[in-house]
């Protein structure tokens, strides 16, 4: 059985290039949907690239968090074709 963690890396691996998920998303389809905010911690322990983390975004339509930088996350996801960045503020 995987562990919550793992279902996250999981879910978040298969973001496709240049889509976007919600943290709630991510923690919906990781079988527990009430635990957005345990995703984010989840995922801003993760520094394997095979992780694309820059594809997370908050649900009110700002960019969230990136443990990179936001600069990189916006230009990660500039590269990947979204062309509408997410709003920057907190």
């Amino acid at each position: 059985m995987l562990t919550f963690t793992q279902k996250v890396k999981s879910v978040v691996a298969k973001i496709s290039k240049g889509k976007v998920l919600t943290y709630g998303e991510v923690a919906r389809k990781s079988g527990r949907p009430r635990a957005a905010r345990a995703v984010g911690k989840v995922i801003n322990k993760n520094y394997d690239p095979k992780i694309p983390c820059h594809r997370v975004a908050r649900s009110d339509g700002k960019i969230g968090d990136y443990n990179r930088g936001i600069k990189l996350k916006i230009t990660k996801l500039k590269n990947e074709g979204i062309k509408n960045i997410i709003k920057k503020s907190y």
